[in-house]
C-alpha cells in the first residue's frame, strides 16, 4: 500500500470516527463537570432522596411506593463511597451518560453519525435531565434502560444472534420496570408499533417473541411476587397518583400547564419538532422510522395528558417519551432542514442550552447563585434538613438522660426521612428510641406509616416534632397552631419544649416545634 493511499486511509478513519469522537468527549465533559458540581454543593438530600437511602439500608424487592432498582443502586453507591449525599447520588450523571452514549448508537443506526451525535445532545442538554442529574430519582434508570431496550428494539431487524438480541430487549425492559413501572408505556409503544407495522410483524418470529417475553417476566417476577404478599403495596399506591378520588372534570388549564412544561423540560426546540411530528404522521408523511420513534415516544404523553385533563399530573410523569423522542427530533431536524442554516440554527440552540444547564451546574455547586438570580424557592427543599434533625437529637439526648423516650414520632413522610438520614448516627446508637410517625389518619398513605407508626405500645414518653416552612412574615401560631393542637390531642399530657429555626432563604424559613408527650391514646382519625 503506497504512503499516500495510507494518508487517504487514516483521513477516511478520521472522518468516519469523528462523530464518536465528538459524543464520547462531549459525554466525558459534561458527565465530570455534574459529578464535580455533585461534590461540591452545600445542598442537602431532598426527602425522596433520603427515603430511597433509607430503603437501600434493608435490601428488599419492593417497597411501598417504588420497585426496588433504586435502592439497589444507592446500596451498591454508598457501599462504596459512605453514605454522604454525593455518594447517594453519583449514579444519577454515570446513568444519563450512559443513556446519552446509548441514544448516540441508536441515532446512528437510524440517521446516520450525526444525527447520533444531536440526539446525544438533545438529551443530555434537556433541563430536565440536567436538574435530574443533580438528584436521583427512579426516572434515571428507568431512563437508561429504556434507552438499551430502544437499541435493542432497533438492532432486531437486522441482528445476526436475534434470539440474543430479544433477550437484551426483555432484560433491560424488566431493568426498566424494576426502576419505574412508567416502563409500561414502552411495552405499550411496542404492541402500538407492531399493529401499524406489518414490516415490524415480520421481524417477530415465535422464538424471538417467546425470549424476549420469558427474560422479561423472569426479571419482573420477584418484584410481582412481593407486591403479591404485600396486598400490591406497590401497585395500589402507582394507581393512588391518578388521584381519582378527589373528583374527575376538565381541566383545560392544568392540561396548558403540563404543555407548558413540556417544553421547559424536554428543550423547547425538540419538543416543537415532536409536535409537528404528529401532526405529519396524521398528514401519512413520515418515514417507517419515524413513526416507529413515535410509536415509543407518544404512550406517556397521551396518558399524562389526560390525566392532566381528567385530574392532575406532574411534568416528570413523561419523562419516557424522553428517550425516543431525543432521537426522532435529532433525525427530523438533520432530514428536514439540511444545509448551512440548519447547522448555524441547531448550534445555536444547543449554545442556548448548554448554557442553561452550565447555569444550573453553578447553582448547584453554589446555591448562592441561585438565590442571587431569585430562584432561590426551586432548592428550598433541599436546605435546612440538618439543622433541623440536629435540633431534634440534641433535645432527644436531653429527654434520654432526664427520664428516657420510648419513640421519636414525626407528623409527615417528608421529615420522617430527613431525620432518618441526618439523624442516622443518633439512631444507629444502642438505646436510641425508634424513629416514628404519627398518623393524621387510620390508613397508612406512605411507607413510614405502613411500617414505622407510632403506637401506644411505645407511647409512654414520647418526643414530637412537627416543622413546617414558613414564610418570616407568617404567623407561625395561625399556621402550625392546628397541627399542634391535633398532635397533642393525643397524648394525655402534651407539652411544648422548644421551636427550632433553619433558615433556607432571605424569606423563608423551616420552623420546628418540639414536644413532649406522654401516655399516646390516638383518637379516631377521619
Amino acid at each position: 500500500m503506497s504512503a499516500t493511499q495510507q494518508d487517504q486511509d487514516r483521513q477516511a478513519y478520521a472522518r468516519a470516527s469523528r462523530p464518536w469522537r465528538f459524543a464520547l468527549a462531549a459525554t466525558v465533559l459534561l458527565t465530570g463537570l455534574r459529578l464535580f458540581a455533585l461534590f461540591a454543593t452545600p445542598l442537602e438530600l431532598y426527602p425522596d432522596e433520603a427515603q430511597y437511602w433509607l430503603w437501600s439500608r434493608s435490601l428488599d424487592l419492593g417497597y411501598f411506593s417504588k420497585p426496588p432498582m433504586i435502592a439497589w443502586v444507592i446500596h451498591l453507591t454508598t457501599a462504596i463511597g459512605g453514605d454522604s449525599e454525593p455518594w447517594v447520588r453519583i449514579a444519577a450523571p454515570l446513568f444519563h451518560a450512559v443513556t446519552g452514549l446509548t441514544l448516540f448508537a441508536v441515532g446512528r443506526r437510524l440517521y446516520g453519525p450525526w444525527a447520533g451525535v444531536l440526539a446525544l445532545l438533545i438529551y443530555q442538554l434537556m433541563p430536565g435531565v440536567a436538574v435530574a442529574s443533580a438528584v436521583i430519582t427512579t426516572d434515571t434508570p428507568l431512563l437508561c434502560f429504556l434507552s438499551i431496550a430502544l437499541l435493542a428494539y432497533v438492532d432486531l431487524p437486522n441482528a445476526k444472534r436475534p434470539l440474543f438480541t430479544a433477550a437484551g430487549l426483555g432484560a433491560a425492559l424488566g431493568l426498566a420496570m424494576l426502576s419505574k413501572y412508567a416502563a409500561l408505556y414502552a411495552v405499550v409503544g411496542i404492541g402500538l408499533h407492531l399493529i401499524l407495522s406489518p414490516a415490524a410483524r415480520k421481524v417477530w418470529r415465535p422464538a424471538t417473541a417467546l425470549t424476549a417475553v420469558a427474560v422479561f417476566a423472569a426479571i419482573i417476577a420477584p418484584n410481582l411476587i412481593w407486591n403479591m404478599l404485600n396486598g400490591f403495596e406497590t401497585v395500589r399506591h402507582t394507581a393512588a397518583n391518578a388521584d381519582l378520588k378527589s373528583g374527575v372534570g376538565i381541566h383545560l388549564v392544568e392540561f396548558a400547564t403540563l404543555v407548558g412544561e413540556q417544553f421547559g423540560a424536554m428543550f423547547g426546540l425538540a419538543f416543537g419538532v415532536l409536535i409537528a411530528a404528529v401532526v405529519l404522521w396524521a398528514r401519512r408523511r413520515l418515514q417507517p422510522t419515524d413513526v416507529m420513534l413515535l410509536c415509543w415516544s407518544l404512550p406517556p404523553l397521551a396518558a399524562v395528558g389526560v390525566q392532566a385533563i381528567l385530574t392532575r399530573a406532574n411534568a416528570n410523569w413523561t419523562a419516557a417519551a424522553y428517550v425516543p423522542a431525543a432521537v426522532l427530533v435529532a433525525g427530523l431536524i438533520l432530514r428536514w432542514w439540511p444545509g448551512r442554516w440548519t447547522r448555524i440554527g441547531t448550534g445555536a440552540a444547543v449554545v442556548i442550552q448548554s448554557a442553561l444547564a452550565a447555569v444550573l451546574l453553578l447553582c448547584v455547586a453554589n446555591p448562592k447563585i441561585a438565590d442571587a438570580l431569585g430562584q432561590s424557592n426551586g432548592i428550598k427543599r433541599v436546605r435546612g434538613w440538618e439543622d433541623t434533625a440536629g435540633a431534634v437529637t440534641r433535645r432527644a439526648e436531653v429527654e434520654m438522660a432526664d427520664r428516657g423516650l420510648s419513640a421519636i414520632a414525626v407528623d409527615d413522610r417528608f421529615l420522617f426521612n430527613a431525620l432518618a438520614y441526618y439523624g442516622r448516627d443518633f439512631f444507629a446508637k444502642p438505646g436510641s428510641p425508634p424513629l416514628t410517625i404519627w398518623l393524621r389518619k387510620n390508613a397508612a398513605g406512605n411507607q413510614a406509616e405502613a411500617h414505622a407508626p407510632l403506637t401506644p405500645a411505645i407511647g409512654q414518653r414520647v418526643l414530637i416534632v412537627t416543622a413546617a416552612e414558613l414564610k418570616t412574615t407568617d404567623d407561625p401560631d395561625a399556621k402550625m397552631g392546628k397541627r399542634i393542637a391535633l398532635i397533642s390531642d393525643d397524648f394525655v399530657r402534651a407539652q411544648t419544649l422548644e421551636v427550632s429555626r433553619a433558615r433556607l432563604d432571605k424569606s423563608r424559613l423551616r420552623r420546628g416545634v418540639l414536644i413532649l408527650g406522654e401516655d399516646y391514646r390516638p383518637k379516631a382519625k377521619p
